[in-house]
């Protein structure tokens, strides 16, 4: 069984990594045509193939579940054509038992999963997108064209709108601008400075310009009479320390696409979104699809099964490759419309995130148990042909 359980890994393995290399290659092939325009004196092809480098972990982290249907296709209908699949059923093992052993091959596909959305992608995400702002003047992830923008309460109960135009390495920011707000929501100040750093729960401020706005300057802007006293004043100081909820991980969380970030990452921002009383929707369903992509790539060995345990009688490799990719696309797209319904619908994200994997899962299932047990169906429908015709 152990021997019987390596080969079938060796043989999955192979077949998953030239499909993965494949679809990895072909889709960099295209964004690299997609990019070209943008090759110029400041943005040369070095810039481009070294920004395409570093969105390879991102397009593995997508590709893999329909790389892993494709290649476990490939290997399995090779096995059956090679009547080796045959062998193994007359020595005994079930469909069944031959899926469990499938499941216990794609464990370590799941391990580098996991090490693939903790560690590799969010590093790469964050410096491609750093990259592609310094080189091209744009960020795929939730970057405004005036910068990032940053909502919290404040100490007396008021409210603060903290606006930065670029993050920096090591927690350091620049182009600051604060409004600082009452509680009944009227601007009691606007403080602009160029450049701040972050520490130990504090936002500290360099070359900070302060424009306070007088307590009656809403009445003596209802009025004709003119004020008294200046309505405002401006106020500069080399240095302000302003305690914050804001740390450098939530400022990647802004750079970052949900899907991209780290689970304890997404947990601690979803976390000062629901105190900051933002919407956290798109957050929390990104948090279950992450926990479930493990989940999808079992689902998609589960689907392999059926297809790569057909008779070759029935269609060749080529015939079963291209229901696998059918299946794949068809299995993304749904998973992508439940997404976006859910998200209109406010579907609980649990449902979002599992409903389509499970469906799948269960379609699956039950094909592989009919396969395995259609000659007693086969009987059952010939029994009752005959029967019908003993009674006429």
């Amino acid at each position: 069984m152990r021997t019987a359980r390596r080969y079938l890994a060796r043989e999955i393995y192979r077949s998953c990594a030239v499909v993965l290399l494949a679809l990895i290659g072909l889709f960099t092939f295209f964004a690299l045509i997609e990019e070209l325009d943008n090759v110029g004196t400041h943005f040369t092809l070095l810039n481009l193939l070294y920004l395409q480098a570093l969105e390879m972990p991102t397009r593995l982290y997508d590709l893999l579940p329909i790389g892993l249907l494709i290649g476990a296709i490939l290997a399995l209908a090779g096995l059956a054509q090679r009547n080796e699949l045959v062998i193994l059923r007359v020595s005994g093992v079930s469909g069944l038992k031959l899926l469990t052993m499938l499941w216990i091959i794609t464990i370590p596909w799941v391990v580098g999963a996991f090490l693939l959305s903790e560690v590799i992608t969010p590093a790469a995400e964050l410096k491609s997108s750093e990259v592609s702002m310094t080189l091209l003047g744009r960020s795929d992830g939730s970057r405004l064209s005036s910068g990032y923008w940053f909502k919290e309460t404040a100490d007396d109960g008021g409210t603060r709108v903290i606006n930065i135009a670029t993050l920096k390495a090591g927690g350091s920011v620049a182009g600051v601008t604060l409004y600082e707000f009452r509680p009944g929501q009227e601007l009691i100040s606007l403080s602009q400075a160029k450049e701040g750093r972050f520490k130990a729960g504090e936002l500290i401020l360099n070359n900070v310009t302060e424009t306070h706005i007088a307590d009656d300057a809403v009445q003596a802007l209802n009025t004709t009479q003119p004020p008294g006293a200046p309505l405002t004043r401006v106020q500069r100081s080399p240095e302000r320390v302003l305690k914050t909820t804001l740390t450098p991980e939530r400022l990647i969380a802004r750079v970052l696409t949900p899907e991209r970030m780290q689970i304890f990452d997404l947990l601690d921002y979803i976390s000062y979104l629901k105190s900051n009383h933002l919407q956290t929707e798109r957050q929390v369903v990104a948090l279950w699809r992450k926990m479930a992509y493990p989940f999808t790539l079992l689902v998609m060995m589960t689907i392999a099964a059926p297809i790569g345990f057909m008779q070759t009688r029935r269609g060749g490799v080529g015939g079963k490759v291209f229901i696998g990719i059918l299946l794949g696309v068809g299995f993304f797209m749904i998973n992508q419309l439940a997404l976006n319904i859910g998200m209109l619908s406010k579907w609980s994200p649990w449902v979002t995130a599992l409903v389509p994997n499970i469906g799948a899962l269960a379609l699956a299932f039950g094909a592989l148990i009919l396969m395995e047990n259609q000659h007693n169906v086969r009987r059952f429908s010939q029994g009752r042909g005959s029967r019908g015709k003993l009674t006429a």
